[in-house]
C-alpha cells in the first residue's frame, strides 16, 4: 500500500484549495527555475531514470518518447500537446487532476515543453468536461498573472505559452493523431504513420503528445528524485498510478496507489470489497472498456501493472477498473461495449467501419440466444481480421473485449444459445442500443 508521504496528488478529492496558493502550499512550483537551468538533457534523463511509463493507456516509456524530438530548435517550432480527451469508458482520473490539482499539470507542461524545446503547448480537453475546462483555465490565468507562464516563465529564462482547446466530444480524438487533426480544425480522423508526430505533428511540426497524468507527475519526479519514483511499484512498472474503480464494489472511488498493487488489496482497502463478497465476483475489466475482461479466478492476487496484465492477454490501459459481480449478464455487457465502439468509429478504415457493426449485431443475437454455436468461432475470426488491420487502435479496442468474452465465457454464450433453441417461441430480451 502506498504511504501517504509518497502521494503525488494530495488534493485528488478537492478537500483543499485548488488555486495557486493551495498548490504552492502542497509543494508545487518550488525550485522550477533551478530545474530548468539544469538543462534539457538533465530533465529527460531524470524522467528516463524514473522509469515513468505513459499513463494514457499504452505504457510507453515517457523519457524515451521525449528523446524522439529533435535535439535543437530548427526552422519549425516544436509543440507539446497534452491529451485531456478522457473518453475511455470507466476512466475518470484526469478530470480530478484538472479540477483539483491543475497546477501540477501546468508546471509539468513547462518542464516537458522545455525538455523538447517547445515554446508553445496545447491542452486538448474533452468536449463534455465543462467544469474541468473552467477550473483549468482559471489555473492557467493564475499562472500567467504570477509570471509562471509566458515570457521568462517562472524566472527560468524559457518562454512558454500554454493554451486550452476544447474538443467536441468524439472518442476517436483521444487517439493522438486524430487529436492533432481536431486541434487543427479538421475532422478528427487518425493519420497514417509514419511520419510520427515527433517528426511531423501539429501543423506539420515536431510534436509530442502526453496524457494528463503522465505530465502531472513530472514535477514531483524532479523535486523528489528519479530514484524515489523508480522505487515505488514493481520492476519495470514504477511509480504511483491513479486507479478509477467502478461497478459492483461497495465504495467506487478514484485512488492513487503504487503500480503493481494486488487487485484484492486495492478493492478491500479502498472500496470496501466486492458487493456481496468475493465469492460473488464474476469478472473484471482492468483498464477501461477497450481491454479484455478477466474472470474472477484470475483476479484475486493479480498485480495491477502493465506487464502482468499484458501477459494475461488483457491490459492495465488507463486503470479504469470495472468490477462485475454475478448479477451481470456478461454477454450483454460486452454487447453494450461493442455498440459503443461501433458508434465511435470514425469510418476511415473498412475493417473497423464494417466490422464493428457486424460484431455488435452478432453479439446482440448471441445475448438473446438467437445464434448458432458455429458463429462463436466465426465472430472470433472476424475480431482477428479487425485487430491490427486499421490505421489506429480503435479496431483493436473494439475486438479485444469480444475476444475476452469468448476466451473466458464461451460456455455462457453456448448455454444462452441452447436455452433459446429449447424454447424458440419465448420472447427474447432486447438489448437496448442507447
Amino acid at each position: 500500500m502506498l504511504a501517504d508521504e509518497d502521494r503525488i496528488f494530495k488534493n485528488l478529492y478537492g478537500y483543499q484549495d485548488a488555486g495557486l496558493k493551495g498548490a504552492q502550499a502542497r509543494g508545487a512550483w518550488d525550485g522550477t527555475a533551478g530545474f530548468i537551468k539544469n538543462g534539457r538533457d538533465w530533465i529527460v534523463e531524470q524522467v528516463k531514470a524514473s522509469a515513468l511509463r505513459g499513463r494514457g493507456g499504452a505504457g510507453f516509456p515517457t523519457g524515451l518518447k521525449w528523446s524522439f524530438m529533435p535535439k535543437e530548435e530548427g526552422p519549425l517550432p516544436h509543440y507539446l500537446v497534452v491529451n485531456a480527451d478522457e473518453s475511455e469508458p470507466g476512466t475518470c482520473k484526469d478530470r480530478e487532476i484538472m479540477r483539483n490539482d491543475p497546477h501540477l499539470l501546468i508546471e509539468g507542461c513547462l518542464y516537458a515543453a522545455f525538455a523538447m524545446a517547445a515554446h508553445t503547448g496545447y491542452i486538448y480537453i474533452r468536449g463534455e468536461y465543462i467544469r474541468e475546462r473552467e477550473a483549468l483555465q482559471r489555473a492557467i490565468d493564475e499562472a500567467y498573472d504570477a509570471g509562471l507562464l509566458g515570457k521568462n516563465a517562472a524566472g527560468s529564462g524559457w518562454d512558454f505559452d500554454l493554451y486550452l482547446s476544447h474538443g467536441a466530444g468524439a472518442y476517436i480524438c483521444g487517439e493522438e493523431t486524430a487529436l492533432l487533426e481536431s486541434l487543427e480544425g479538421k475532422k478528427g480522423q487518425p493519420r497514417l504513420k509514419p511520419p510520427f508526430p515527433a517528426a511531423c505533428g501539429l501543423y506539420g511540426c515536431p510534436t509530442t503528445i502526453n496524457n494528463v497524468e503522465t505530465v502531472a507527475v513530472v514535477p514531483d519526479i524532479l523535486r523528489r528524485g528519479a530514484d524515489w519514483f523508480a522505487n515505488i511499484g514493481t520492476p519495470n512498472n514504477s511509480g504511483t498510478k491513479l486507479f478509477c474503480i467502478s461497478g459492483h464494489v461497495n465504495k467506487p472511488c478514484n485512488v492513487e496507489e503504487a503500480l503493481g498493487i494486488p487487485f484484492r488489496e486495492l478493492i478491500d482497502t479502498h472500496c470496501g470489497g466486492i458487493r456481496g463478497g468475493w465469492d460473488n465476483l464474476l469478472a473484471v475489466i482492468p483498464g477501461g472498456s477497450s481491454v479484455p475482461c478477466l474472470p474472477a479466478e484470475q483476479c484475486a492476487d493479480l498485480p495491477m501493472d502493465f506487464d502482468t496484465l499484458r501477459n494475461l492477454k488483457s491490459g492495465l490501459g488507463t486503470a479504469g477498473v470495472i468490477v462485475m459481480d454475478k448479477s451481470t449478464d456478461i454477454i450483454r455487457a460486452i454487447t453494450r461495449i461493442s455498440y459503443f465502439y461501433k458508434h465511435e468509429s470514425c469510418g476511415q478504415c473498412t475493417p473497423c467501419r464494417e466490422g464493428t457493426g457486424w460484431m455488435w449485431r452478432v453479439l446482440t443475437r448471441m445475448s438473446e440466444g438467437r445464434a448458432q454455436k458455429r458463429e462463436i468461432d466465426m465472430l472470433l475470426e472476424v475480431t482477428t481480421q479487425i485487430e491490427g488491420h486499421t490505421i489506429c487502435a480503435l479496431g483493436d479496442a473494439a475486438a479485444w473485449p469480444v475476444q475476452g468474452l469468448i476466451r473466458h465465457f464461451r460456455p455462457e454464450i453456448e448455454k444462452r444459445i441452447d436455452q433459446y433453441a429449447a424454447n424458440p417461441h419465448s420472447d427474447p430480451v432486447i438489448v437496448a442500443a442507447e
